[in-house]
């Protein structure tokens, strides 16, 4: 049994440390602590990666998931994130063909169970790296460290960090990315079960599998691909024996023996880095010809530092951000699903006290780094290498170091790197065990912090219910961050309190002067206030500060068209078109700008486009049928409305135009169906029964008549049309009355 696993008795006793209850006991405890989130709403980026991303649906072909980004872009489009990212959106394509539909606790429940069987594999996976590697004379791995692998295990369970992956349905790019990524951690170490004569341990078939894991944790997630580089580093470090402290001695010594080291001669390790090499440069390549045009474009509010000209500042801010991932590791209390838009000022200065951070994060990697390659203690160094390539190697791709991300910091990217962090507190535990009598003091620590945590997590998972909630809860987190005013205020809009609304997007304008999306709707609320000047202010500025915004320019040319501003109105609607070809409801606003202005023709054109492009546009249909009736063409609106049923078969407002022209026409009985389906859609509509009165008016129906019109007038008293002919027809019915007595 290993060294540290002795040191850990006195907190875990021995009845729990077979691998079967090790394993039970951190798959419930891991689902218990996310199990409140299982009946959570679609929060910020699902909308957009799930209810919004067509790619889910029936009808899109599955080929179109291997050309299309995580949010169901074209790769190929300069606007995509080049987040490739297909075998996850096929598992949410999935859950939306079990599910019936956009139910969000199908996809939540299956978050769930991804982080405890993940975290059930990390016992497994911990067992390795506390452990080492050794086997039964029947082939079976030998658990050496058990009570260090099951402390592990709980502490990346119930780690705070991984609420945004389990809670929050995206999250599960990181949890199946984890899931492969293990796997093949653990794939490449069976190819070490047997030795050959030469007594070099090698096993391609293994090796192959490894790289074929590592692959399809890549179309998980890009992180999935780092995993290759962890497997040769336990290869050199864990399988070699690689000592860096004994090589230095021999480079500074001029031993001649340096010749003959082992590891340079191993044919098997030269073979299984080749192998790697050749396997993970491959798989690279096959990414960056799908991924197409190039790295994604960022913009300046993604990632500020990475904008900065001075490349000292950059620096200094990159690694400022290096230590505000590795706090949220050891004190995942403050927790925010969005830390960019001014969250974290950058650093201009050396001056600033923020730098204090940095030299910590260094002091503390460097001291580790000292301990894991130079220390005489095998057991110690093998446990200190890993525990930091698990820590960084994950994590190097949302480094900057190597492309420009999109992000500030990112809570979803640690949950790799937690396991580097588990390690090296598990470790530490151990340590301080080893050297204090106090050991019920150090299991007092741990069982607390295990505690904590698990209550962290049950709150946090709360917090990511409801959009409500987690925006909300943003805020005493990064009150300087213009994103979360913004989606405070976007949630208050769209549940019709608009004044709150105006408040926050007001807040996000004056934090960011640059922010085109708070502009945008908050033009689009003073727009529907009537508060039309400084709507107009609002959107000009926000087309200007960004010429390429489509909806802006849209809504600006709503605005202008309410001012009576009609040709600069078309010149907008134009420039939308521009920016965005497919905008059918740029096209249907434009038809109404026509239909204005009298341009019969322009209108019907416009409107057609919109229905071209979006065929289950019903405003638009509706307007064409309408338009052509007023004008009298009453033949070609009952086409129209016909081929806009064909289409759009259960809509009860294109039945109610439809059924006005057909009673126009002397069609009343066919009329009279449409009214009634219509009705039996919406029967609150005053309008439906008022025209359906009218019908049976001209048909002759007149207790029919009476009938409905009354309910129309019930529904809306004050509709004067109405009243009137309900005048009439009483009138109408009097003179029959005399006229029979």
């Amino acid at each position: 049994m290993a060294v540290l696993d002795t040191d850990l008795d006195h907190i875990f006793p021995s009845s729990v440390l077979p691998p079967f209850w090790a394993k039970l006991v951190v798959g419930l405890v891991a689902i218990v602590c996310f199990a409140r989130s299982y009946d959570g709403d679609f929060v910020f980026d699902d909308s957009e990666a799930i209810v919004n991303n067509k790619d889910l649906q029936a009808e899109t072909p599955l080929g179109d998931l291997w050309h299309h980004d995580f949010w169901g872009s074209r790769l190929s489009s300069n606007t995509s994130h080049k987040s490739y990212r297909p075998l996850t959106v096929l598992t949410f394509r999935i859950n939306y063909y079990l599910s019936g539909g956009f139910h969000p606790m199908g996809f939540h429940v299956v978050n769930i169970l991804l982080h405890g069987g993940i975290s059930v594999l990390m016992v497994d996976v911990f067992s390795v790296l506390f452990g080492g590697l050794q086997y039964s004379s029947k082939g079976r791995r030998l658990h050496l460290a058990p009570r260090a692998s099951l402390l592990a295990a709980l502490l990346f369970a119930v780690h705070p960090v991984h609420t945004e992956c389990v809670a929050g349905v995206v999250g599960r790019a990181d949890l199946l990315c984890a899931l492969f990524f293990f796997l093949s951690f653990l794939g490449y170490c069976e190819a070490f079960r047997e030795s050959n004569k030469e007594g070099a341990y090698s096993s391609t078939f293994w090796v192959l599998l490894s790289i074929f894991l590592g692959a399809v944790a890549m179309l998980c997630k890009e992180q999935g691909i780092t995993v290759l580089g962890l497997n040769a580093v336990f290869d050199i470090l864990v399988i070699g024996k690689f000592n860096v402290l004994e090589i230095v001695q021999k480079v500074l010594h001029k031993d001649k023996s340096l010749e003959s080291l082992g590891m340079l001669r191993n044919g098997g390790l030269l073979f299984r880095m080749t192998l790697l090499t050749s396997g993970g440069a491959g798989v690279l390549y096959v990414r960056w010809t799908i991924m197409g045009t190039g790295p994604p474009a960022f913009t300046e509010v993604d990632n500020p530092a990475s904008f900065a000209d001075s490349m000292l500042v950059r620096a200094i801010n990159y690694n400022y951000y290096y230590s505000l991932n590795a706090w949220l590791l050891l004190c995942p209390w403050w927790l925010c699903f969005d830390w960019s838009m001014g969250c974290i000022p950058l650093i201009k200065s050396v001056s600033d006290w923020r730098v204090i951070a940095l030299a910590a994060l260094w002091f503390c990697l460097i001291g580790l780094i000292c301990q894991a390659l130079c220390s005489e203690d095998g057991h110690k160094r093998r446990i200190l290498t890993l525990g930091l390539g698990f820590l960084v190697i994950p994590f190097l791709p949302a480094s900057n170091l190597f492309f420009r991300v999109g992000f500030v910091v990112a809570e979803r990217v640690l949950y790799l790197p937690s396991v580097g962090y588990c390690v090296l507190l598990t470790f530490g535990f151990g340590a301080l065990s080893k050297h204090t009598k106090k050991k019920k003091l150090i299991a007092a620590v741990v069982l607390g912090i295990l505690f904590i945590n698990m209550l962290r997590c049950v709150v946090r998972s709360g917090e990511w219910r409801s959009e409500e909630q987690l925006f909300r809860s943003a805020l005493s987190v990064c009150p300087l961050n213009a994103k979360v005013h913004y989606n405070i205020g976007k949630n208050l809009a769209d549940k019709g309190n608009q004044t709150a609304a105006i408040r926050y997007y007001r807040e996000a304008v004056r934090l960011n002067p640059k922010y085109v999306h708070a502009m945008n709707n908050l033009g689009n609320i003073l727009k529907e206030r009537n508060e039309l000047r400084e709507a107009e202010e609002l959107l000009s500025l926000a087309v200007r500060i960004q010429p390429d915004f489509a909806a802006a320019w849209m809504n600006l040319g709503i605005v202008q068209n309410s001012l009576k501003r009609f040709e600069a109105a078309e010149q907008s609607y134009r420039m939308a078109i521009k920016h965005r070809r497919k905008y059918p409801d740029c096209y249907y606003n434009l038809g109404r700008l026509y239909a204005d202005l009298n341009r019969h023709v322009d209108a019907l054109n416009a409107w057609r486009n919109a229905t071209v492009l979006k065929p289950e546009h019903s405003l638009a249909w509706n307007n064409m049928i309408i338009l052509l009736d007023n004008t009298g063409n009453l033949a070609q609106a009952e086409a129209v409305g016909r081929e806009a049923l064909e289409l759009i078969p259960n809509d009860h407002s294109l039945m109610f135009s439809l059924a006005n022209v057909l009673g126009k026409s002397q069609k009343y009985k066919e009329s009279e169906a449409l009214f009634l389906k219509a009705i039996k859609a919406n029967p609150n509509a005053a309008s439906y029964h008022g025209n359906l009165a009218v019908l049976y008016h001209r048909w002759g129906h007149l207790d029919l008549a009476k009938k409905h019109y009354e309910i129309s007038l019930q529904l809306d008293p004050t509709a004067s049309g109405t009243k009137e002919n309900y005048g009439l027809l009483r009138r109408k019915l009097e003179l029959m009355q005399k006229k029979d007595v």
